[in-house]
Parts: structure tokens; C-alpha cells; sequence
């Protein structure tokens, strides 16, 4: 069987390489895309859907950003299996500085111009989706083209769910993304950050070995 990954935002394999999927499933992870101009999310979620083969049964994994779009994914074509590591089930999980970016509405008024190389190499835009306290953070973040940043965060300021029982949710106790006292996740990575796919990588293995089989 098929397991269909999302990275992280702006990620790409890289965040999860380390970590040692069930052998007898076929692993394939799906790039970014970048969003046309002004394109709807829903819209954005059906072109990263059709890289899906749903005529067989298959499992999905996100990671961060990439957890919140295979739940969308998967109320399109359904899943055998939902995991999310790092990430939220419903926006009722979401953070205060999510929230605030909801709220204020700052992620539509800053300009794409903001969204630039130095900008991201300085972490002002996206350190809180991964861990400062990680020197070779950047290393894990490819995708850098500054409307797809914008669009992204956006998109997760905006982000409205009805939480789903059945996804699998993996959390770290020291996330400061999606802080662990918001959600009631069904795993707890012990001292873990937001990048415990890299740092807590058989931790990780050894629950989806149990979850996908």
C-alpha cells in the first residue's frame, strides 16, 4: 500500500528522510506546489490531490503545514489512515500567534516583497515553524519562492476545521509551533521540539510501524 507524505512549509523529504516507514509500503512524498495568484485554498488542495492514486487503498502522513493539507486531501479522496505529526486536527488547536495573525489579519498586509531571502535566512518569518534553537534549520527548508510563503501562512492563519476522531495525531511536548496544551493528541514525543522527526526520528518509526502496519 501507497503512504502519500506532506512535509512541512517550505519543507521537503529532507524534515522526515530519517525516519523508517513500514518497509512493505511504498513511501512517495508530494512537492510543494506554488499557488497561482490569489488562488482559492480549496482550489490549491485538488491540484495537490491529483497526485493521489485513490483507485486502490491508501495511507496519508503530514508533517506541520503538511498535516493540515492531508486532512484537507483526505475529505477529498479518503484515506485508510490520516497521521499528523506535528500539526493540528482542528483550528481550535491553533496557537496565539496563529490566532493573532487571524485576528489582525497581518499575514494579507505584509507584502510579498517581505517574504524575501533575507528575510527567511534571519528566521523573522518562519522560525516559529521550526525550532530556533536548531543551527541547521535551514537546511531542512527548500521551497523559499516568497508568494507561496505568504500564501501558506495565510492559509494557516485562516485555516478552519471540524477536528476528525479518526486522524492520528503525534505531538511533541516541547512544540512551540503547535504548543501540546491545545490538542489531546493520541502520541506525545518526549522531549521532542518541532522538528522531532529529525531529532526523535525512531520514536516516530516505531509508532507508525504500529499505526500503518
Amino acid at each position: 500500500m501507497k503512504i502519500y507524505v506532506v512535509s512541512g512549509l517550505g519543507a521537503d523529504f529532507k524534515v522526515l528522510e530519517k525516519i523508517e516507514f513500514p518497509k512493505h509500503h511504498e513511501v512517495v512524498f508530494i512537492e510543494w506546489l506554488i499557488p497561482h495568484q490569489n488562488e482559492e485554498f480549496s482550489d490549491y488542495v485538488k491540484r495537490m490531490a491529483e497526485k493521489i492514486d485513490d483507485s486502490e487503498p491508501f495511507y496519508l502522513v503530514g508533517y506541520s503545514f503538511g498535516g493540515i493539507m492531508v486532512q484537507e486531501i483526505n475529505r477529498l479522496k479518503p484515506a485508510k489512515k490520516v497521521v499528523i505529526l506535528g500539526s493540528i486536527k482542528s483550528d481550535k488547536e491553533k496557537s496565539r500567534l496563529i490566532k493573532a495573525g487571524q485576528i489582525t489579519k497581518i499575514p494579507k498586509v505584509l507584502p510579498v516583497t517581505f517574504f524575501n531571502e533575507r528575510t527567511t535566512n534571519m528566521y523573522s518569518v518562519v522560525r516559529k515553524f521550526f525550532d530556533p534553537r536548531n543551527p541547521k534549520v535551514l537546511q531542512y527548508f527548500r521551497v523559499r519562492d516568497p508568494y507561496y510563503l505568504k500564501w501558506s501562512i495565510e492559509k494557516i492563519s485562516d485555516w478552519k476545521f471540524e477536528e476528525n476522531p479518526d486522524v492520528v495525531q503525534i505531538l511533541a511536548d516541547r512544540d512551540i509551533v503547535f504548543p501540546i496544551k491545545n490538542s489531546k493528541p493520541d502520541y506525545v514525543i518526549k522531549g521532542g521540539s518541532h522538528l522531532f522527526p529529525i531529532t526523535k526520528f525512531k520514536e516516530v518509526a516505531s509508532i507508525l510501524k504500529g499505526v500503518l502496519g
